[in-house]
């Protein structure tokens, strides 16, 4: 081989024995200092010092968003009626105080919208209670004037059914006073309905005085305390469940003869919200 073949291989040679370390370096980068830093304080206080408790030494995966958290980002129908209401109090406010054309006729067109909603939902909620009899009022309490006059002509036969078997089981005490004006009128009430339905009354004098419609009475003496009625207003109507011995207090002041029968039909035959 000539000298210049020979010059030209050992120059080949000694630059790529100086550019290969250049080379590799640059493909394999070496490790960041942070990086390292980072894995030397998990080591620390992870693995020696065992502080998981209080670092994240296994970081925590992000939560997957569920569909209630997807629900919750959505807006509610009560956010919307609120937000509709608002509109329409600021599209009036605004309408107000500064009458332009616009602004009324932006409040009107709001308004408008509004009242059509109303009407849609008052029409399908008469709909629907004329397909679903369950949910329709009106056949346990009628409101037409054909439907209420039956309802309460059969309302007062079983009123009337009830009160004259009364006294089978229950008694009615009347507390008055011979000084109490209210009592002067309430008697005469009370005693037409007991004797158009046989019903017996004791009637307890709280002052010691008569009374002209009851003349077999009882002055009190310890009666009404027993029977738990508080207070001495007259004139007091109370039951007796003599299956019970329970007091029912039927009511206070001057009744009516309907309000009479009403309320002790009522407090013996009905139960709690079942004729409302």
């Amino acid at each position: 081989m000539s000298i210049f073949g020979k010059t030209f291989i050992l120059t080949a040679a000694l630059s790529a024995a100086s550019w290969g370390p250049q080379v590799l370096a640059q493909e394999t980068p070496p490790p960041q200092g942070d990086a390292i830093e980072q894995d030397r304080s998990d080591d620390f206080y992870c693995r020696e010092r065992r502080l998981g408790q209080w670092f994240y030494c296994a970081k925590p995966k992000p939560a997957e968003e569920t569909g209630s958290t997807a629900q919750v980002r959505e807006e509610s129908a009560v956010d919307r009626i609120a937000a509709i209401a608002k509109q329409l109090d600021e599209l009036k406010a605004k309408a107000i105080l500064d009458p332009t054309e616009t602004n009324v006729i932006n409040y009107v067109r709001f308004q408008r919208e509004q009242l059509d909603r109303a009407s849609t939902f008052s029409d399908t909620w008469q709909r629907a209670l004329w397909q679903n009899p369950d949910l329709d009022y009106t056949l346990q309490r009628p409101v037409s004037t054909v439907g209420k006059r039956l309802w309460l002509d059969n309302r007062q036969a079983d009123r009337d059914a009830v009160l004259t078997n009364l006294g089978q089981r229950y008694g009615l005490f009347y507390f008055y006073a011979q000084s109490c004006g209210a009592c002067e009128v309430f008697a005469p009430i009370l005693r037409s309905v007991t004797d158009s339905h046989r019903m017996t009354v004791m009637a307890v004098s709280m002052d010691g005085g008569p009374n002209r419609e009851f003349p077999n009475y009882v002055v009190d003496s310890g009666q009404r305390a027993r029977m738990g009625i508080p207070g001495n207003e007259t004139p007091a109507l109370v039951l007796f469940d003599t299956q019970t011995k329970r007091t029912i207090p039927v009511g206070y002041g001057v009744l009516s003869a309907d309000e009479i029968m009403d309320r002790i039909f009522m407090l013996t035959n009905t139960k709690v919200g079942s004729d409302y």
